[in-house]
């Protein structure tokens, strides 16, 4: 791995950061409330850009993440996770970009994964999906990362892996393999089980640690069949199988994209968007699908111990037409709002997601709305408020909500009375070819709200804007021609803001940009 010599950023006080997980944390808004160094004043093409780059072995598909005050080797860093589809983690000084430590996930024989001829993670498959980060767990904290390898007779191997945050070890007895079966009679069933076949999946959506658990869901490679809905869970200090939930296991398809966005969790329940796949549109008493198929919906989990099974769902009243015509909500990731008071004072649990049908959907998370044939169950429909759809996810921050669709501006779209305002509030002047674009934002409190966002152009830019006027844009990368030039971001690249710097995976490593020295 190669680091080009960073530019020192000037000497300023800022609260250090965590960014443990995707979007930064479990309600997946992507802000992160504690940036001082990058404010309204700082970030302009005068004063900000690339300070760094640290080259991979492979393509950086998963968000970097990012722990500061480690002491490794001596010293005390701040470091910078970073994870490639050549089944590779790296360590690194978010500083100076020195390499403190880097791990192969391959076994004695193995490759990564071949793309199964499908383009939508290639040439190889190794880590997609976005780590997550422990810091209490083992002796210096963990981080657990799930990936894919292809053995020398030709076996397929899906494994998870607890590594040591400062020396990068196995920990836990890792690594376990993932293997699992479910009771049901849809594809690739054998004797009343559905049974999980490596080969078939991706771990393309970012892991989430629940209650001592750590969560893997589950998408086939473009939608080569058979394939159904996983979601598989393991003990965070033992790495023991101990969730295994099918939500199409009569069925067929059903499975867990999200652009490689992670499920949101908050309180008792975790929400994720399910793709096209079986929904039964016969119900049980419950207003359930008589045979569990939940394919295209909005689902809620709740726990049962460490298991988890469906709590609750929402699903259009024109799912199963979707579905057919791969129309489907699973193309987006969710985000799980604060409380917000409507105007009589009523409090509201809301989360936000949208898909393919260039709608915007706002559930209320206490009662998702479930499935009625002549519609009308759901809290809101934004409708056409994404034209060509999402193939991202949206970010929170200031009573806002930040979408990227394809071939679209990015929007703001304001929340008053409880609702979403259906006309954006404002949007930028650049138009983000596919897949869209997903947002970061940073601010100090309320203040110094700055929404980032990545172009998936050749070659990529990354975008400043402010978030209260996305027309007011405070940066981007192409001003500065070959100073700020990175590359093309990675498919799922979402920026990591973290104590004054910007971290973008990228298809040969991550980017690092920063105040630059005078």
């Amino acid at each position: 791995m190669l680091a080009i010599p960073f530019i020192q950023s000037p000497s300023l006080h800022a609260e250090d950061q965590a960014v443990l997980t995707w979007h930064g944390n479990n309600d997946r808004t992507g802000h992160n409330p504690n940036e001082q160094l990058l404010n309204h004043s700082t970030v302009n093409f005068a004063n900000f850009g690339k300070v760094g780059f640290v080259s991979t072995d492979g393509l950086v598909d998963a968000q970097p993440l990012h722990v500061p005050g480690l002491k490794i080797n001596g010293g005390i860093h701040n470091v910078v996770y970073a994870a490639s589809e050549h089944d590779t983690v790296y360590a690194f000084d978010a500083k100076s970009g020195a390499k403190l430590w880097s791990k192969s996930l391959l076994l004695s024989g193995e490759t990564p994964s071949d793309n199964h001829s499908c383009s939508q993670i290639t040439p190889e498959i190794g880590i997609t999906s976005t780590p997550v980060i422990d810091l209490a767990k083992g002796p210096h904290g963990v981080i657990y990362v799930v990936n894919m390898s292809k053995d020398s007779s030709g076996n397929y191997h899906q494994r998870i892996n607890a590594l040591d945050l400062v020396t990068g070890a196995q920990v836990f007895g890792g690594p376990t393999e993932i293997e699992a079966h479910y009771p049901g009679t849809g594809e690739n069933s054998s004797g009343g089980q559905v049974v999980f076949d490596p080969a078939q999946y991706a771990e393309r959506a970012g892991l989430l640690e629940w209650n001592g658990t750590i969560y893997t869901t589950w998408t086939s490679h473009c939608d080569i069949r058979p394939y159904t809905g996983w979601i598989i869970g393991y003990s965070a200090t033992t790495l023991k199988q101990n969730a295994v939930l099918n939500v199409t296991p009569n069925g067929s398809e059903g499975s867990i994209w999200m652009s490689g966005a992670a499920p949101a969790q908050n309180g008792s329940y975790m929400y994720f968007l399910d793709a096209n796949g079986t929904f039964d549109t016969t119900l049980d008493a419950g207003q359930m699908p008589i045979h569990q198929d939940f394919g295209n919906s909005l689902i809620s989990l709740s726990q049962d111990g460490a298991a988890v099974k469906v709590h609750d769902y929402y699903a259009t009243d024109t799912t199963v037409q979707q579905s057919n015509s791969d129309v489907d909500l699973g193309s987006g990731g969710i985000v799980l709002l604060p409380e917000i008071l409507d105007n009589s004072g009523n409090t509201h649990y809301l989360a936000v997601g949208a898909g393919k049908d260039h709608n915007i959907y706002v559930v209320n998370r206490l009662n998702l709305g479930k499935y009625h044939p002549n519609g009308g169950s759901i809290y809101q429909v934004v409708s056409n408020a994404l034209p060509n759809g999402a193939w991202s996810a949206p970010a929170y921050f200031d009573n806002k909500i930040y979408y990227g669709g394809v071939d679209d501006t990015l929007k703001a779209f304001s929340i008053s009375n409880a609702k979403l305002v259906s006309t954006p509030s404002s949007r930028s002047a650049v138009t983000f070819t596919y897949p869209g674009t997903t947002p970061s934002i940073s601010s100090n409190g309320n203040r110094n709200g700055i929404v980032w966002t990545v172009s998936h152009a050749s070659p990529s830019v990354l975008y400043a804007y402010n978030a209260e006027d996305l027309a007011d844009k405070y940066y981007d990368s192409g001003q500065a021609g070959s100073r700020d030039s990175f590359g093309n971001a990675a498919h799922f690249g979402t920026p990591t803001i973290a104590d004054g710097r910007v971290y973008v995976g990228t298809t040969t490593g991550v980017a690092i940009f920063g105040v630059l020295s005078k």
